[in-house]
């Protein structure tokens, strides 16, 4: 995994299709949510993963901590990703993993105030179990670990870069104006956006899902060089 592009929540096909056509590979689906209203039903989810055009892949992003109610949700909507918020222990990712072996775990790591060090034991517990991880943004007015369209400290999870032996993707407050610099700062194997690349209507916009595609594409090269 090195230079993914991954942008979450859709609305619809058509919209899904258009952030295919721009080059992003991962379309999150979030599902199953706690504090944020869902974008699409999961019937509508799997119809959309159906018809992706390759390489663009379809990632479940979701609440749920229970190895089997995670699996039946992705088998439901066509998922092989499946990005974890939330409260999940390690024996129920071990479990899941032993139910299918080649689904691709993302666990998340919510950056909140001084919270490092717990972050820094997340990585070393977790790591060995899951296949990825993404750090994201913590909204204490809302509760809600990610989707929150705020920047955290890219110290932080540029930190965690360089401690994880599993790849980190970073979120959190990106979009086409700041998505370089967050890159070269903290040298992430994916950048995710959600509401960043929005317009004032709630939907996603072509010209800065084009913008932000672009701009990540060439922070990913220079820092591959």
């Amino acid at each position: 995994m090195h230079g993914i592009v991954q942008i979450a929540g859709v609305a619809d096909r058509a919209e899904a299709t258009m952030l295919a056509e721009a080059g992003v590979e991962q379309i999150g689906f979030p599902l199953r949510l706690p504090v944020h209203r869902e974008d699409i039903a999961a019937q509508d989810a799997a119809q959309i993963i159906r018809l992706l055009p390759p390489p663009a892949s379809g990632v479940l992003i979701t609440y749920l901590n229970k190895a089997e109610e995670i699996l039946d949700l992705c088998k439901e909507i066509g998922a092989r990703k499946v990005q974890l918020h939330g409260g999940i222990s390690i024996a129920e990712i071990v479990k899941l993993k032993f139910l299918d072996s080649d689904l691709t775990v993302i666990k998340s790591l919510i950056v909140d105030d001084n919270n490092l060090a717990e972050l820094e034991s997340s990585v070393a517990a977790f790591g060995p179990h899951c296949d990825a991880f993404i750090t994201d943004t913590y909204d204490p007015a809302t509760g809600a670990c990610g989707a929150t369209g705020k920047t955290h400290d890219w110290d932080i999870s540029r930190r965690l870069v360089d401690l994880s032996l599993r790849p980190v993707m970073l979120a959190g407050g990106l979009n086409p104006e700041n998505v370089r610099k967050a890159i070269a700062h903290v040298r992430p194997a994916g950048v995710d956006a959600h509401t960043g690349v929005e317009g004032p209507d709630g939907r996603k916009d072509a010209a800065l899902v084009g913008a932000f595609v672009r701009e990540a594409r060439a922070a990913f090269h220079n820092s591959s060089r």
